[in-house]
């Protein structure tokens, strides 16, 4: 019989990677009987998060402040003061950003998440607690639920959080180090989770990640193949964005019907300026705002290529799902792609140098120049290629395969 199982995700549900994985993991385990409810961090403009199929009383929300201009009438007190702290230090909506938060706000956020905790805990009982990316919040599971079994899965940015936020790291190991059990996305994340916590490798499983099935699938009749280029993710330096235009700009004189259909959004000075230069490409630029998941697969059906210039992703299921549409795939060479998107989209995938980098994701300004050129490359050849591509095999990256991964993990605890 199925248990009851607490999901804790510090984001919003309904804007980042995490939420997305979230959201299919609670819809199967619905299917599969597990009693759940879940806890989110969201602006006072959110007041009703979305969450799988689970009744609004079922989802408890942490209320971070938010622009006046988003909030209802009637919008909550927050429980912080301070806008949601982003995993990424640039996200699709405004957010704070770890290393630029006082210790006062973040005394206040460890207590906050506590008190909520506890009393969730304390009324529903869960049998397993499931935390979302190796962070601060999951470091706090084990100080309210000691004897609880508890599971948490690395999206990979907790661990880009600890460079970036180095005051914080050795909280986050101790605290996450408790942690009974671990999803990662991909193999190289078992080994530098491992390291980083020092734990044993058996503690932690690759589930990989997943796309649903049911909404991303190649149409009944393909793209048009006259150049509809699609990017998808934030306005930001670090997806490779700047480097794109670049690209584009240089394409569309050889190619004027070209255009580039830009998916998403951004919060910032940074995103600011990416928007507003995207603006004066139109029409060669077309801009479409955050879209859900229905209006994204419909866009991608009406596309010839995907493009994603990123120069660190965890395991970019974007492209999976651009890939069931029917799309050919542009990208980076990127680890997670390479190892684990590479082998099943066959000839539908060209890969792009990166250029070299200090850090995580900033680029040697000096590869630049090239960089671009192989962009260029790369967007001219699958432009040129046409639409015939040998199917992708895509059942391994099913929500399905990934859940049954996941439930494996939660009986083998309960």
């Amino acid at each position: 019989m199925p248990g009851r199982i607490l999901h804790l995700l510090s984001q919003r549900p309904s804007r980042t990677g995490s939420g997305v994985t979230l959201d299919a993991i609670v819809r199967l385990a619905g299917r599969a009987g597990w009693v759940q409810q879940a806890m989110v961090g969201v602006p006072v403009s959110e007041m009703n998060p979305v969450l799988g199929d689970l009744e609004a009383a079922a989802i408890h929300p942490v209320f971070f402040a938010g622009s006046a201009q988003e909030a209802p009438n009637h919008a909550p007190t927050p429980d912080l003061d301070f806008p949601v702290p982003g995993m990424s230090d640039v996200m699709p909506y405004a957010s704070s950003v770890w290393s630029q938060l006082s210790d006062k706000s973040l005394t206040a956020y460890r207590r906050t998440w506590r008190d909520h905790l506890r009393r969730v805990v304390e009324t529903f009982q869960p049998d397993l607690i499931h935390s979302n990316h190796i962070w601060l919040l999951t470091s706090l599971v084990k100080d309210v639920a000691p004897d609880l079994p508890a599971v948490a899965t690395c999206h990979a940015t907790g661990l880009r959080q600890m460079e970036l936020c180095p005051g914080l790291k050795d909280e986050v190991i101790r605290g996450c180090r408790r942690i009974d059990r671990f999803c990662v996305l991909r193999e190289d994340h078992l080994e530098q989770l491992a390291s980083t916590l020092d734990i044993p490798a058996d503690r932690i499983t690759v589930t990989g990640a997943g796309y649903r099935d049911e909404l991303f699938f190649s149409g009944s009749t393909p793209a048009p193949g006259t150049g509809e280029l699609l990017y998808i993710g934030k306005y930001s330096a670090a997806k490779g964005l700047p480097w794109l235009l670049d690209a584009v700009e240089r394409l569309s004189v050889d190619h004027p019907d070209l255009r580039l259909h830009v998916a998403g959004s951004g919060a910032g000075p940074e995103a600011d300026k990416l928007r507003r230069r995207m603006e004066t490409l139109s029409p060669v630029v077309v801009l479409h705002g955050q879209l859900d998941q229905a209006a994204l697969a419909d866009l991608m059906r009406r596309c010839d290529i995907c493009v994603l210039p990123s120069f660190y992703e965890g395991v970019p299921l974007v492209l999976v799902e651009a890939a069931a549409c029917n799309c050919r795939i542009v990208s980076t060479a990127l680890p997670g792609v390479i190892e684990q998107i590479s082998p099943y989209l066959g000839d539908r995938l060209d890969l792009v140098p990166l250029p070299r980098l200090t850090g995580i994701d900033q680029p040697v300004p000096e590869d630049l120049p090239h960089f671009v050129d192989d962009l260029v490359v790369s967007l001219r050849g699958a432009l040129e290629a046409g639409t015939e591509v040998t199917p992708p095999d895509l059942a391994h990256f099913t929500w399905d395969a990934v859940f049954g991964r996941v439930e494996k993990i939660w009986r083998g605890l309960i």
